[in-house]
């Protein structure tokens, strides 16, 4: 999955378990197990703003996008005959 679920690093900074964090959340340590490995098809907002709150920090130091194959879309615009923007997509 390309969404890659950093939970663990900040848990680890925070020198915090899951079942705290859990707790301090109010979702079940099942639950956060899911999220936490990346098993999880969605997250709530509230649930995200939540573990961002007890954990200080922002929604990016939890999650942040990896290609699941870095070639991929150079090579199916190249088949395409698309051209492939050189830089930084736009915002």
């Amino acid at each position: 999955m390309p969404i890659a679920v950093d939970i663990d690093v900040m848990l680890a900074k925070r020198k915090m378990s899951v079942g705290e964090l859990a707790d301090r959340v109010g979702i079940t340590p099942a639950n956060l197990a899911v999220l936490k490995n990346g098993r999880a098809k969605a997250v709530r907002f509230t649930t995200l703003a939540a573990l961002c709150e007890v954990l200080e920090c922002q929604p990016g130091d939890l999650l942040r996008w990896e290609p699941d194959d870095p070639g991929h879309r150079d090579e199916a615009a190249h088949e395409s005959g698309a051209s492939v923007p050189a830089g930084p997509s736009p915002r």
